[in-house]
């Protein structure tokens, strides 16, 4: 039997890598190296070099998996990288070349994030401004996590960690999915990145797709579902 693939896993803004411990012990449980990373949201650019360095580092196959803003990161971190297999988003963004988030959150009607935002003013490490973009805590539960208890997403609204705007208004690299194959989980129920956004894509890139009933919060609502996903894209390594 071939040597099963590490998988690493990307989370999105408004999150942090706490957001996968109930896929991470599901992966975990069936054998697989398991890996969450930490997204630092604060450039596309500069988040995808970040991951694709830690994904180089990794010896043997990978599969990717990105949820929300992180599909977009590792459609740039991962061009050009042998060792990733599969690619895997979770009610993600999937960019083309030239496309940013902010570009596909609004490709068709249904997102309620915008009206949710609550912006920050903060310096970049280049000394440029920027705004850091949270979630008002108290329209967390419903515009995110609306499958959750109500008590499990008031911490997450606690816990969250803000995206910059530049993070989101960047404009993708060419994409590692028309290179590595990819699946798509779609959340019927999402608020942020709505399901007809999230067909699409997935149909242009291609991607073996399946949808649950969930919000955007699918990772943490319905991780067996997320972890079976990923299995089945690790099997093209195994």
């Amino acid at each position: 039997m071939k040597q099963k693939p590490t998988v690493v896993l990307v989370h999105g803004a408004f999150a942090d890598s706490s957001s996968w411990s109930g896929v991470v012990e599901k992966l975990q449980a069936d054998g697989y190296t398991v890996v969450a990373a930490s997204n630092p949201l604060r450039g596309l650019h500069d988040d995808a070099a970040y991951v694709r360095q830690l994904v180089a580092s990794i010896e043997g196959p990978v599969v990717l998996a990105g949820h929300s803003y992180g599909g977009a990161v590792i459609t740039n971190a991962a061009t050009g990288l042998n060792n990733v297999k599969a690619l895997v988003y979770v009610a993600a963004f999937v960019p083309d070349e030239g496309e940013s988030a902010l570009d596909l959150a609004g490709k068709f009607p249904g997102s309620t994030l915008g009206e949710t935002l609550h912006p920050v003013p903060v310096d970049l490490a280049d000394g440029s401004g920027a705004a850091d973009l949270y979630i008002k805590q108290e329209m967390f539960h419903r515009q995110f996590a609306a499958d959750l208890p109500e008590g499990t997403a008031t911490v997450m609204a606690a816990m969250q960690r803000p995206v910059t705007n530049v993070a989101l208004e960047q404009a993708s690299s060419a994409p590692a999915w028309k290179d590595i194959p990819s699946w798509f989980l779609v959340a019927a129920q999402d608020q942020n990145i709505p399901p007809q956004t999230q067909t699409w894509m997935a149909e242009r890139a291609g991607a073996t797709t399946v949808e649950v009933t969930a919000s955007h919060a699918v990772s943490v609502s319905r991780p067996g579902d997320v972890a079976r996903l990923i299995a089945e894209a690790a099997q093209v390594t195994e």
